[in-house]
């Protein structure tokens, strides 16, 4: 049963959305890392997260441990309703011109070989940082998955559809979480949120997780590996009274991480000793089977 986009329409609603066999993914939960927010490596803020299923060695920027960006670890033991932890949200925004139907995003090609073609086309001049940032992109969506991984960068909701259903089948009841900011917009300033709640506690060894790129249209990064996860809602209040229904992900087994992962240092752990958890920014999303949340 085929899985068919049935609207573009961008709406922002603090709900949780549902993919099923005749639905759709709502373009709620999507809001661009656009290039011009924090400069080129602002993306590894947001990936951090995948850099233990790659093995990279993220940026020198992104390894300072003062880097306020960081704060979205934790580990599964530490997060108790009234504890008070310092959390990073960043504050992005998506304009619906830069979400591609894919039989136009398919005619642009997505290749770091094209990349001088590609700068000539979006008028991005060499050496800037929004062509660092690009090509970051296109480098990092050309790294070869990790043995039992699956990953795609998909330039439109179809693509994201597609990639879903070959994961879970076309058949298959999703349900689509992220995080939502209830009250006001984000600051994008590192502050102290208030656990007011844990609303779900989802095992589920396999999901998909999508974040976006910086880029000059939307792109997803989205990727699959089965391990033993639990998936997270958990109900936040921000010093400045931002309410935050948060999405996070907690990796259970982390013995098979690199020992570079950007977490241990900010934890001070070693991989293989406990969880890791980290929240997730309101423009990345994750999948799991309805079957999970039942």
């Amino acid at each position: 049963m085929a899985l068919r986009l049935a609207s573009w329409v961008l709406f922002l609603l603090p709900t949780l959305m549902h993919v099923e066999g005749d639905g759709a993914i709502g373009a709620n939960v999507i809001r661009l890392n656009t290039m011009d927010d924090d400069g080129p490596n602002v993306h590894h803020h947001d990936h951090m997260h995948q850099d233990h299923v790659h093995g990279h060695h993220p940026s020198s920027s992104s390894t300072n441990l003062k880097d306020p960006r960081l704060m979205v670890f934790y580990m599964l033991q530490d997060l108790k309703v009234g504890q008070t932890m310092p959390i990073h949200f960043p504050n992005r925004h998506l304009s619906p011109s830069q979400l591609l139907p894919k039989h136009e995003a398919d005619n642009i090609p997505f290749s770091l070989v094209e990349l001088p073609n590609l700068l000539h086309l979006f008028s991005v001049s060499h050496g800037s940082p929004q062509a660092e940032a690009m090509e970051s992109t296109l480098k990092e969506c050309e790294v070869k998955p990790i043995k039992g991984e699956t990953k795609l960068c998909a330039t439109s909701l179809e693509s994201v559809h597609e990639f879903t259903r070959d994961i879970f089948g076309s058949d298959s009841r999703v349900e689509t979480l992220t995080t939502t900011h209830l009250k006001i917009p984000p600051s994008g300033l590192l502050q102290n949120y208030k656990v007011i709640a844990i609303s779900q506690n989802i095992p589920s060894p396999k999901l998909v997780a999508c974040h976006t790129m910086p880029y000059p249209y939307v792109v997803f990064y989205c990727h699959s590996q089965e391990s033993e996860n639990k998936v997270l809602m958990v109900s936040l209040e921000g010093e400045d009274g931002d309410l935050v229904e948060a999405l996070s992900v907690c990796h259970m087994d982390t013995s098979q991480w690199s020992r570079s992962h950007v977490s241990f240092s900010v934890l001070g752990v070693e991989p293989g000793t406990t969880s890791v958890c980290h929240f997730f920014p309101s423009d990345n999303f994750v999948f799991i089977p309805s079957s999970a949340t039942m």
